[in-house]
């Protein structure tokens, strides 16, 4: 391709990372070397009858003449990033200076907002990602191994929860796992505990957030699995089997390898996509058991008073998690391409 057709094919797509990728992170980071303005504050004498009194009040033509003359508010540097809210490098000091071990540490640090976040966060990165891709990998040998008969009814039921909503499928699986519901009075039952609540459990949530992950996405991996099962040479399936390899051994040795490309790219799809996990929590109203750094720039963002510079840094350490996680992937996948 010609340097001149090839400007001309990526120009749009370079445009569009410029406007939606590149200039919104410049504009997210500088938001959060700035804090917003402190209310000006000015004494005010009232006299009456009986004398003169001070007070102070908050001048309100001298306030928004200061945010007018400076939108991005006061710059602060990087004290959003070192402050309690986020990577609290004091309490995190404190912490370690009065803990005995290492379980009174964690939990210390389990009481700070950000960390507790990041807990919930990299944990159901670790758990749900390797499972969806699991039970994809399972789902899609299962299905190509049906009859034709009855595969397309196969494919639609494998497809479903992809299909549904994501918060209307949360909310559905919600109301199942309530006391009332079919899962929570089941749960109940085998306990044998009738006050067994999975919403007043933090370890229970955490459960029910993570297969709520799996369940959700495993139709994505399954899809890319079926579509790279297509394409499996049928001849070397049939020379293994002449050679006496088993059904599990063909798979090993066989479908897993050529498969290892479609895994890469549904691993790095699913950790971009379960670090950043929300509309679970939301669904289940699992604040009070269970936050992600997303929840937490969602909470920084409501209510009357915006804490636009909090929610800023939380992005950038957001981003900034998300490319550690992807950085082994993605060199593990240039060294594979390198070698073609």
């Amino acid at each position: 391709m010609k340097h001149k057709t090839f400007f001309w094919f990526v120009l749009p797509s370079a445009l569009a990372m410029l406007l939606f990728i590149f200039l919104p992170m410049v504009s997210i980071v500088i938001q959060s070397l700035h804090v917003s303005h402190e209310q000006v504050i000015v004494e005010v004498e009232s006299c009456g009858p009986f004398g003169c009194r001070q007070s102070t009040t908050i001048d309100q033509e001298a306030t928004e003449a200061l945010r007018a003359a400076k939108p991005l508010g006061q710059f602060a540097g990087l004290t959003t990033y070192l402050d309690r809210g986020h990577l609290a490098v004091n309490e995190v000091g404190q912490a370690w200076d009065a803990s005995q071990s290492w379980r009174a540490f964690g939990a210390s640090m389990l009481n700070l907002p950000f960390y507790k976040a990041m807990a919930f966060t990299l944990t159901f990165t670790f758990v749900v990602t390797p499972l969806v891709i699991i039970f994809g990998f399972l789902i899609a040998v299962a299905v190509n191994s049906a009859t034709k008969v009855i595969r397309g009814q196969l494919i639609f039921v494998s497809l479903l929860p992809m299909m549904i909503t994501p918060l209307v499928g949360a909310l559905i699986l919600f109301w199942m796992v309530d006391a009332r519901g079919i899962v929570g009075s089941l749960l109940q039952d085998i306990s044998g505990d009738p006050n067994l609540s999975i919403k007043a459990s933090t370890p229970l949530m955490w459960i029910m957030l993570m297969v709520y992950g799996v369940w959700h996405s495993a139709p994505f991996a399954f899809i890319v699995y079926y579509a790279g099962l297509q394409t499996v040479n049928t001849e070397t399936l049939e020379a293994a089997m002449i050679d006496g390899a088993t059904r599990a051994q063909r798979i090993r040795y066989v479908v897993v390898p050529h498969l290892l490309p479609l895994t890469t790219f549904i691993a790095l799809m699913q950790l971009m996509d379960n670090f950043r996990v929300f509309e679970p929590i939301i669904s289940f109203s699992a604040s009070a058991h269970a936050t992600s750094l997303s929840w937490a720039i969602f909470n920084d963002l409501g209510g009357e008073t915006r804490q636009l510079s909090s929610a800023a840094a939380t992005s950038v350490l957001t981003v900034i998690g998300i490319t550690i996680l992807l950085t082994p992937v993605l060199i593990r996948t240039w060294r594979d391409f390198g070698r073609k």
